[in-house]
Formats: C-alpha cells, structure tokens, sequence
C-alpha cells in the first residue's frame, strides 16, 4: 500500500512539473527570448581616463584579476605578436610608466613549473580576465565583501606564493 502511495504521489510531482513551464523570457536578467538576439543593453559609459591618468580599481577579492581602469580603445585585438598592454605593464618598465607591473604568475608555466622570460603562451591575451571598468548599476544586489590578508593584496597578486595552500 505504502508503494502504491508513493508513486501515485511521485506520478503526480513528476506531472506538474511538466506542464508548469517557465518563459524563455523569465529566465535570467535578459529578460528576452533566449532565441533572440536582440537584447537591450543598459546605460554604461566605460572609464575615459586614458592609461596614466587613471585610479586603480581594489580587486574583487585576494589575487582576482585586477579591472582595467582605463581606456582602452586602439589597444585591442591583443595578439601574442602585438600586445599593447606590455609596452607599459612590462616588468622591466612598469615603475618608469607609473603602471602595474605583469605579476610574476604571469611569466610562469604551470605545466612544467618553471619561470620563463617573458610572458607565458597562455597568458599574452590580457582581455581575457582583464576587462575595462564601465559606470554601470548592479542588476542584483550583492554583499560580499572580500577579506584580504593585506593592504597589498587589494592592488597586487601573489598568486604564485599561495597556489599550492592547502593542497597536500
């Protein structure tokens, strides 16, 4: 008896899940059809401050990558030929250019652990986690607040110092 109970009752679950269906449209913060490609974007502006003149942006969290505070117009598409953000965030020319200096993550390969010269293959496309700061308001509301475990760390990586923490 006690069977029959539970798969009357799971028939019934399994029943109303399927036809209580959720609009394309109510899905995400788009709120478009998920098959279009017409999505409204809201009002942004990014920073028009041009490199040198800008305010460093504190990182999300310890060692996120840091935001882009500056423009960045005439400086992309960045290749591993042609890659404007080195010209200034160059380890050897970062201090003389009053730039951020490319952390030392940056010039190591993870997969044969060891230091290289220049920039790692895999790191040279900096607009992959870097992206320039825009003057947007939040969708959703957030709390977070990171806890870092310096001053320095709000502005500079040590990535390479803590990645193995906690792995035996």
């Amino acid at each position: 008896m006690k069977k029959l109970l539970f798969l009357v009752l799971a028939a019934v679950f399994v029943s109303v899940g399927l036809f209580a269906s959720v609009s394309d449209t109510e899905i995400g913060l788009r709120k478009a059809p998920l098959e279009s490609e017409d999505v409204k974007l809201g009002e942004y502006q990014f920073i028009a401050a041009p490199a040198g003149e800008s305010e460093r942006i504190e990182r999300a969290y310890e060692n996120a990558p840091p935001m882009i505070p500056h423009d960045i117009e005439g400086m992309t598409p960045i290749t591993q030929q042609d890659n404007a953000c080195i010209g200034c965030h160059d380890v050897n020319v970062a201090s003389d250019m009053g730039a951020t200096p490319v952390p030392k993550s940056h010039m190591f390969d993870l997969r044969a652990n060891k230091s290289l010269e220049g920039i790692a293959d895999s790191r040279f496309n900096c607009t992959q986690c870097h992206v320039p700061q825009a003057n947007t308001k939040p969708l959703v509301g957030n709390n977070f607040k990171p806890d870092f475990t310096s001053e320095n760390q709000k502005h500079q990586s040590n990535l390479l110092d803590v990645i193995n923490q906690g792995v035996k």
